[in-house]
């Protein structure tokens, strides 16, 4: 690794703040389990002018399934997980799963021709979304979004906080699937439903079950779904990016509003412990915290001497692929993804030529609704973690510039 070249990241990093394409973020990259560089660039609390620090804590969103798929891999190891069974067998209320592709808010629900397998909650093939953007989405995408309306307005401050994990996939079993499950590929609350099996097959709530098989073991003492009240102080506070048009002389001009909502039934100050444990968004972490995990995928699953999975399992996340006809279902959805697979909760660089990004064929990771970010490269020995919490981000212009100059940089 040319050292020198990554020099180049913190103007990256300061221009996305400067610019007010986010308050605040920082960047931590490893090779060969050493770290080779840190940076970090803005504010994680604007109002009360807080530097964005190494130990600020934030919200991982869909960051937050790479663990579910970890810990659903680990009861795969112990043979109480398997890929191929119907999730009735653990979840007895999507025994009698219906399918609706029917246009608009009413449709006539059918019994669907296979239930969903376990594979496809970890592939997103089961037919469950995030909800209708369009009124002519199916029948279940608009009752998905009345759904998360719901535990939205559960999970508020001062909301109920009574719909568990278990009661969400419960609910969720009384709504048609968009499409046969397996047949088709679309982004949802699959890694949700995942997450009350882990529950079912292990007996214990997902934050215990993460907590002793993952978060102990690593040493990850600032990952859980909430921040209490000892750590409230480090937690950043979220924004949204918002471009101005109205000015003509300085048209597109950015500006950051604070974003105080829940989103996904994840609370906004995240002080409490949910009753929703969200396997697909929850989790809250530090960027050291979430390099430990990292480390640990690119080790082969060992981190400082102690085993968390199998060599030959790490090595299957990253050879996992969708089967072609899937994969085209994905390159349609997902266009910003072309070269990539999506398996086992992850992106998977599939055909590294085809990709918007310097990479390695194989690499994996995932990002998340507020613009934390991973990549994981087995080859290389590379590991590299974003974090920022900016509404509506996924992997950002920040993430892509930056790890082209970590790839460029390799010797």
């Amino acid at each position: 690794m040319d050292l020198a070249k990554l020099k180049n990241i913190q103007k990256v990093l300061d221009d996305f703040t400067r610019e007010k394409q986010a308050s605040g973020l920082n960047l931590l990259v490893c090779q060969d389990g050493n770290e080779i560089g840190y940076w970090q660039s803005g504010l994680s609390d604007i109002e009360n002018a807080l530097p964005y620090q190494r130990d600020t804590i934030v919200r991982l969103y869909s960051m937050s399934k790479p663990v579910t798929a970890v810990a659903a891999m680990l009861l795969m190891e112990e043979g109480k997980l398997d890929f191929a069974d119907e999730l009735f067998r653990y979840l007895p209320e999507f025994r009698n799963l219906k399918v609706c592709t029917d246009k608009g808010r009413k449709g006539n629900p059918k019994s669907a021709a296979r239930p969903i397998l376990i594979q496809d909650l970890l592939n997103m093939t089961s037919g469950y979304t995030y909800g209708a953007w369009c009124e002519d989405c199916p029948p279940g995408e608009h009752l998905t979004s009345d759904l998360i309306a719901l535990l939205n307005e559960d999970e508020k401050e001062g909301g109920a906080n009574k719909i568990t994990t278990r009661e969400l996939a419960r609910r969720l079993s009384d709504i048609p699937v968009s499409f046969e499950p397996g047949t088709d590929y679309n982004y949802g609350l699959s890694a949700d439903i995942l997450g009350a099996v882990i529950e079912e097959v292990s007996g214990m709530k997902l934050s215990d079950f993460m907590k002793e098989r993952i978060f102990k073991p690593l040493g990850m003492n600032d990952t859980a779904f909430y921040v209490p009240d000892t750590k409230q102080n480090r937690l950043a506070k979220v924004y949204r990016s918002v471009e101005d048009w109205s000015d003509s002389e300085n048209p597109g001009k950015r500006h950051l509003e604070l974003f105080t909502s829940c989103n996904l039934g994840i609370q906004d100050k995240m002080n409490h412990e949910p009753a929703f444990e969200s396997g697909g968004a929850g989790l809250c972490s530090t960027i050291d915290d979430y390099m430990k995990f990292a480390l640990m995928l690119t080790n082969g699953g060992v981190l400082n001497g102690r085993r968390l999975l199998n060599e030959n399992t790490v090595r299957y996340l990253s050879n996992a692929r969708l089967t072609p006809e899937l994969q085209k279902r994905f390159d349609i959805k997902m266009p910003h993804l072309s070269g990539y697979t999506y398996c086992n909760l992850l992106r998977v660089a599939e055909e590294p030529g085809r990709c918007n990004v310097f990479t390695e064929k194989g690499e994996f990771g995932w990002d998340g609704w507020l613009g934390p970010y991973v990549s994981i490269d087995l080859k290389n020995r590379l590991t590299i973690v974003m974090t920022m919490q900016r509404c509506d981000s996924g992997t950002t212009g920040a993430a892509r510039k930056s790890r082209n100059i970590i790839y460029s940089s390799s010797c």
